[in-house]
Order: structure tokens, then C-alpha cells, then sequence
């Protein structure tokens, strides 16, 4: 089937009909820009070291690992976050698993209803066109399965860290280059790693990061868009 994410078509041969139904609303037409296929090796292999997965699960995440390394030819990244928009801009939530992303945009949603949706709640692309930065929706949306086949400018991102009290901070690019890094793929494909690192650059450079330090009340979301609009 052939997808389109990111402004890409994408022609994915999977084998295992997981793939197609997460993949609903990405289906497009035309000469695709590249294809995809995970050797039925590499899904043995990953289903012997986790039996718990089905094979349509492994084939889908195997999926989305080239996917992200054959991007970076096109100005292209995957970053682990969640990105909401409102009003037309994309807001990136970014921190480790378990520090609440998904319970701030829900606070957002709570906030600006019908100005707002999520783009994705767990694995957008992240593309640069024409020196410009856009949150893209994926098929991979997380547990939650938030998100839209829809690609959003991005308008700052944000790690997010638990605290007692709601307050933001813009910080300068040098304090955000660790996250962005440990947020994305990285591969031992020396070659992939210089673009990611040089993509990074550029997001850290053209858009702006800010720490937010919330305790997921209601007023997290009130303090977080105002320092960040």
C-alpha cells in the first residue's frame, strides 16, 4: 500500500494486514518516493526475543525504524513527543515516558476545544520546507491513538518536567540539544547520524524551546501557552 506522511508517499509492502488498519487514513495514490519492507527475519527475530508481540505489531514498528532513517534524506525526523495545534500552530511537548505529555495536552484540549487537535500524540515527523519546521501526523499515535493525517508549522517545542508549581522558561538551544537527541532515532549509520545531528541544528535554531515545570493542574495549560505564544 502506499501512504503519504509528512508530505511523502511512501510505498510499504507489509506482509501482515496490523499495518494497514493502524494505517487508515494515510492511504494515498501516486509514484511513491520511496519503499519499505521488513525482511521476515528481522520479525522472527524480534518475536523470538518478545513472544508477547504478534507479528503484525513487530512488522509495524520495523516499519516505522526505516521509515525514520530513510526521511533524513528529505529534510525529515522523527522526534518523541506530543504535538497539539491551536489556531493553526504546533505546540511539541517533549519529556521521558511517564512525565505526563499526554495528560498536558489533554489539558489543552480541556482549554481551547474546537481551536484546537492533536497532530500526534506520541511519533510525529518533524520536516523542514523551505527552512521552515512542521509537525506532520503518523500513523503512530500511541496508546491513546491521538492524532490526524495533517502537517502543522511549528510554533515552539517544549520539555516538560513535573514540579510543584507552574512556571516557563525559554532556554537558550545548548540546554535543549541533550532532549532533542535522546527524543529522536539514532542509528550506528554514521552517515544518518551527521544528517540527524545537522537537522537537529536547525530545529534548535530556528525554533524556539522552552521548560515548562507543571503539576498538571488546569493552570499548567494557561501557563504554558501564554509563555510560549
Amino acid at each position: 500500500m502506499i501512504i503519504k506522511i509528512a508530505g511523502l508517499l511512501i510505498d510499504v509492502k507489509n506482509k501482515y494486514s496490523y499495518f494497514g488498519q493502524m494505517a487508515h487514513g494515510f492511504e494515498a495514490e501516486g509514484k511513491a518516493d520511496f519503499s519499505v519492507e521488513v525482511p521476515q527475519n528481522v520479525i522472527e527475530k524480534a518475536i523470538a526475543e518478545n513472544p508477547e508481540y504478534s507479528e503484525g505489531y513487530v512488522e509495524s514498528l520495523e516499519i516505522y525504524r526505516i521509515i525514520c532513517r530513510k526521511i533524513l534524506e528529505y529534510d525529515a525526523m522523527l522526534m518523541h513527543c506530543a504535538a497539539i495545534c491551536v489556531d493553526g500552530e504546533a505546540y511539541l511537548f517533549t519529556a521521558v515516558s511517564g512525565t505526563g505529555k499526554t495528560t498536558h495536552i489533554s489539558l489543552w484540549m480541556e482549554k481551547f476545544k474546537e481551536r484546537c487537535f492533536v497532530v500526534n500524540g506520541d511519533k510525529p515527523i518533524l520536516r523542514m520546507v523551505d527552512g521552515k519546521f512542521y509537525a506532520c501526523g503518523t500513523p503512530w499515535r500511541g496508546k491513546e491513538n491521538y492524532g490526524t493525517n495533517l502537517n502543522v508549522p511549528i510554533k515552539a517545542v517544549c520539555i516538560l518536567e513535573r514540579g510543584e508549581k507552574n512556571e516557563i522558561e525559554k532556554i537558550p538551544a545548548h540546554e535543549a540539544i541533550s532532549t532533542v537527541i535522546t527524543q529522536t532515532l539514532r542509528t550506528n549509520d554514521m552517515y544518518e547520524m551527521e544528517k540527524m545531528l545537522t537537522l537537529s541544528d536547525k530545529l534548535l535554531t530556528s525554533v524556539p524551546f522552552y521548560r515548562l515545570k507543571c503539576n498538571m493542574e488546569k493552570e499548567a495549560a494557561d501557563v504554558s501557552y501564554e509563555g510560549m505564544r
